[in-house]
């Protein structure tokens, strides 16, 4: 009999599990809200079932059940980061299998005074701050002021701190103090957010690197205990709120005339990945996210423990026998229990790959979130471009107001950075989005700031 999967997910990343299951001979279904009624996921999925909330685990496994799917992929977003979701999931009379990596690595690694301590322990390099969960304010003071006093002993000229959740990632949770009298109404907004939106109230207190580069290095480990990695990305253009608006693979630009040398930056931030993955025992897809100095100093800043949106840039510039790999693929492969059927030896990098972001948003108004109709949506096809999009072409799409307002990413390739860079601006060029807004004004989106922000990919910016 085959394998039934369930895809917990919605849009461009539902769609993409469909054509991993199509490629590896699986079945799936798919779930939809009253919401997504329009979105191509629906249309085009060969089975679907209609529920209250991608949130609702209840009706998730319901679904399961009804349809005897044996896996559940929670793509990223939503539950892909609940532990108790993963652990419900594995531990229910009828399991089903995660399509990730294990509760308690969600659980751990998403921790990030855990993983402090952890990658402390390792002797990996992390940001100054506090390593254990802080839940008083005065506390929450008198450790900001110790940490300030800690940067100007450094010579940190820019000293400012971050107050963050200890659980939850993707920007959501942190929010930057300049001087002490932020500190206590800070902390208390973030504990109150952490404790409903991760059920965790736990704060972490950390210095804000005030000039980086943002690059991840994309690990794949199997439950055979087989590791291996495909290479760095750059995310480094990111909105004010930290979400990421353009990624680049590989993760540094080797041909710039940097006085740092980024081989051995890269090679090292890569082994310290792999050292606390195999420390873990970690398996499935995961990203290690690293903040560089222009100075060369390196410091791990997060574990995401899901699928990542940029996934397939890494996919992109990483071949295995003369093909580029679907990572999505490889995940679920893993999940099920798969040896790797490669080695680290067998993976060659060959060119880059850009992803852009397309978002109903009015940059100009703090990158406001929009909702409308998209009337028209056309880009001119190519060799070197993928795109991932659940609006559909053929007709007006109604954005729904309950999800962020994400249209579509743009993957390009190129055998260089720079080809790969000049079909990126060739592509936002080319690329019409209209529509109009629920006030009847023009839609506005980020194409203009992503042609602008092509510009400085690779280059140091104010965190």
């Amino acid at each position: 009999m085959k394998e039934r999967l369930l895809i917990a997910n919605r849009g461009e990343i539902a769609l993409r599990i469909m054509e991993a299951c199509e490629e590896l001979g699986l079945d799936y279904v798919a779930v939809y809200t009253k919401e997504d009624e329009e979105s191509l996921h629906v249309r085009l999925a060969k089975k679907k079932v209609r529920i209250s909330d991608y949130r609702d685990i209840n009706d998730l496994l319901a679904v399961a059940d009804e349809n005897k799917c044996s896996l559940i992929h929670p793509g990223y977003g939503f539950l892909s980061e609940d532990y108790r979701f993963a652990r419900r999931v594995e531990k229910r009379e009828r399991p089903l299998i995660f399509v990730g990596p294990s509760w308690e690595a969600i659980r751990d690694l998403g921790n990030k005074i855990y993983l402090k301590k952890l990658a402390s322990q390792l002797k990996i390099p992390v940001i100054p701050g506090t390593t254990e969960p802080i839940y008083n304010e005065i506390e929450a003071e008198f450790k900001a002021e110790e940490l300030l006093e800690l940067l100007k002993e450094e010579g940190f000229e820019y000293r400012s701190l971050f107050i963050k959740a200890a659980a939850g990632g993707g920007g959501m949770g942190i929010e930057e103090v300049k001087n002490l009298e932020e500190v206590r109404p800070v902390f208390r907004k973030i504990r109150a957010y952490a404790k409903r939106l991760f059920g965790d109230e736990g704060v972490l207190i950390e210095a804000k690197i005030p000039v980086i580069q943002h690059v991840e290095v994309q690990i794949l480990g199997s439950k055979k205990g087989e590791y291996v990695h495909f290479g760095t990305r750059n995310c480094t253009i990111q909105s004010p709120f930290k979400q990421k608006r353009i990624e680049i693979a590989p993760g540094f630009d080797f041909n710039k005339n940097f006085s740092l040398n980024l081989q051995k930056i890269e090679s090292e931030i890569i082994k310290y990945s792999l050292r606390l993955a195999k420390n873990f025992g970690y398996y499935s897809l995961g990203t290690w996210e690293w903040l560089v100095t222009p100075e060369g100093k390196y410091y791990l800043m997060e574990v995401n423990t899901r699928v990542q949106v940029e996934n397939e840039i890494s996919g992109k510039i990483s071949f295995i026998n003369n093909n580029s790999v679907n990572l999505i693929k490889e995940q679920i492969k893993v999940a099920l229990g798969e040896r790797l059927e490669y080695t680290q030896e067998e993976i060659l990098f060959k060119g880059t790959s850009i992803e852009l972001r397309l978002i109903a948003e009015d940059v100009s108004q703090g990158f406001q979130p929009l909702s409308g109709t998209i009337t028209h949506f056309k880009w001119k096809p190519e060799s070197w471009l993928t795109i991932r999009t659940h609006v559909p072409q053929d007709k007006p799409y109604n954005i729904p107001t309950q999800f962020d307002p994400n249209l579509a990413l743009a993957i390009i390739y190129g055998e260089n950075f720079e080809l790969a860079k000049r079909r990126a601006q060739e592509f936002l060029e080319n690329l019409i989005i209209e529509g109009v807004t629920s006030k009847g004004e023009k839609l506005k989106t980020n194409k203009e700031y992503l042609k602008e922000k092509l510009e400085i990919i690779y280059q140091f910016l104010p965190s």
